[in-house]
Parts: C-alpha cells; sequence; structure tokens
C-alpha cells in the first residue's frame, strides 16, 4: 500500500487539507500541472500536498488560495484544516471597523429610490433595505413583516414559500426555477446555502420542479419578476452587485439586489407609491 495509508506522519488534518485543495482544483477545470504550472511549484509537489504527504507553509497555502480563486470564507477553512489561523476577519455588519462600507451601501440604497434595493448575505436574508424595498415587502407578506418586526424575510423563501410571496407571482414556475438554479450552484461550496436548498425543497411543489429542471436549458437574457395583489401588478428585473475587494468575509457575502421598474406601467406605480 501507498505511503499515503502507511506513512504515520500523515495527519488527519493533512487528509483534509489535501481532499479540499484537489475538490477546488477540480472544481475549477484544473489538472495538477496546470496548477503547477500557473503556481510556479512543480507537479511533484502539488500531488504530495494533496496525498498528504507534504505540509503546506501558511504562505503555500495563501499563494494556493489566491490561484483558485476562493472565497475568502474558504481561504480561512483551507489555513484551518492546514493547522493555521484564519486570515481574514469575519465582522458583524454593524461593527465599527464596516462603518464606511456601511455608509457606501446606506448611500447606494437611498440613490435607488423610489426603486426597491436591498443588502442581502450570504444565504440571502436581509440585512438592509430601503424605503421602497420595505414597502414591496410589505406588499407581499403584510405590513407587520415590513417592518422587521418578525423573522428575517430570505429572498429565496419569499418566492417559494406558499404563505409568503408565492401567491402573488404570475410566472412563479419560472422564477423560482431561477431560484433553484442559483442555489444549487451556491450549495456547492456553502454548508448555509444547502441547508436552505434542502428547506425549500420541502415546500409544496418544490421537490418536483427542481427533479425537472433541465439543468443544460439555455436562459432567456434576463428573467422578469411578475407580482399581482389587491388590485396592483408591476413586473421587475433585478441587478446585484458586490463589494470590489472585500478584505472580510462578511462584505464579501454581502449581495445588493436592486429591482428596476420591466415596463412603463410599473415605473409609474412605484413613483406614484413613493409620494404616497
Amino acid at each position: 500500500m501507498g505511503s499515503f495509508a502507511t506513512d504515520p506522519t500523515t495527519t488527519f488534518q493533512d487528509r483534509d487539507f489535501g481532499l479540499l485543495m484537489r475538490q477546488w482544483r477540480r472544481r475549477r477545470g484544473l489538472s495538477q500541472l496546470d496548477l503547477a504550472v500557473t503556481g510556479g511549484v512543480s507537479q511533484r509537489h502539488v500531488s504530495f500536498l494533496e496525498s498528504g504527504r507534504a505540509r503546506p507553509s501558511r504562505q503555500m497555502v495563501l499563494h494556493l488560495s489566491e490561484l483558485l480563486d476562493l472565497p475568502l470564507r474558504d481561504r480561512n477553512r483551507l489555513l484551518t484544516v492546514a493547522g493555521f489561523a484564519a486570515a481574514y476577519r469575519e465582522s458583524r455588519l454593524d461593527a465599527p471597523q464596516l462603518g464606511p462600507a456601511r455608509m457606501a451601501l446606506d448611500l447606494l440604497l437611498r440613490q435607488q429610490e423610489p426603486f426597491p434595493a436591498m443588502v442581502v448575505d450570504g444565504t440571502w436574508t436581509l440585512q438592509m433595505g430601503n424605503a421602497a424595498a420595505h414597502r414591496m415587502i410589505g406588499f407581499l407578506l403584510g405590513p407587520d413583516r415590513a417592518a422587521g418586526d418578525a423573522a428575517p424575510v430570505n429572498l429565496i423563501r419569499l418566492p417559494l414559500h406558499p404563505k409568503q410571496g408565492r401567491p402573488f407571482i404570475t410566472n412563479w414556475a419560472e422564477v423560482a426555477s431561477a431560484m433553484l438554479h442559483q442555489l444549487q450552484r451556491e450549495a456547492l461550496d456553502n454548508p448555509a446555502a444547502a441547508a436552505l436548498l434542502a428547506e425549500v425543497r420541502r415546500y409544496p411543489d418544490v421537490d418536483a420542479l427542481w427533479r425537472s429542471l433541465d439543468w443544460d436549458a439555455q436562459p432567456g437574457p434576463v428573467l422578469t419578476f411578475r407580482v399581482e395583489k389587491d388590485g396592483l401588478a408591476f413586473s421587475l428585473v433585478t441587478m446585484i452587485a458586490t463589494f470590489g475587494t472585500p478584505q472580510d468575509v462578511t462584505l464579501q457575502d454581502l449581495r445588493i439586489e436592486s429591482f428596476f421598474p420591466a415596463d412603463a406601467a410599473t415605473e409609474a406605480l412605484l413613483r406614484r407609491l413613493a409620494a404616497g
């Protein structure tokens, strides 16, 4: 049997590091030779790192993380299983050191008025929203939910749950399919996203829809989110923004989802609602 199984100096942490490194390398579509050439190391060393026959230095872990373009959370994880301290802080959004980031988010949200804009975390849970966003949430879920007094609003649960926004989304199957595609991709890297996917698949009709998805289908250029309730109808498209150079796990997880009217009638309706 090879030295991976017999070498007494090969620890569980070493094997964990090698497994994670190999998973990420394959996910990026790279061979050991590709990674070695790009990183300026020998293919033999890459092979030894993946098998646990060699231990990486902290600098090598950071170097490989950069080459594999790992999210900051996963760079920390790779460092931890290699036996090193995490390199990137994960702060609360209200932490003082994130003050400049919150100021930028506040400005962006205000500038989006009278159209909705929301800041969500890595599992699509609402962290911040402008007045238009809370009007839209209140319209879909009722004014109590808009005020934030109940459980946090989640932008995956909202369109999929039968007691939240689902009854009012007129193109529900199309919207739900897009949500499931997105969540399936994120579940590969994020255990919390995987748990959320497992949860929403238990909602009525969602698992059947998930099983029937054509994963190779060519999507349209943009998805329109169409809603009808209480005699009002609107159609929206969304854009996602992120911080360009985050150095904090929390900031890298954040996404700013901005909603824009898909037609003139929706624009007029949102401006009228904003005016009172």
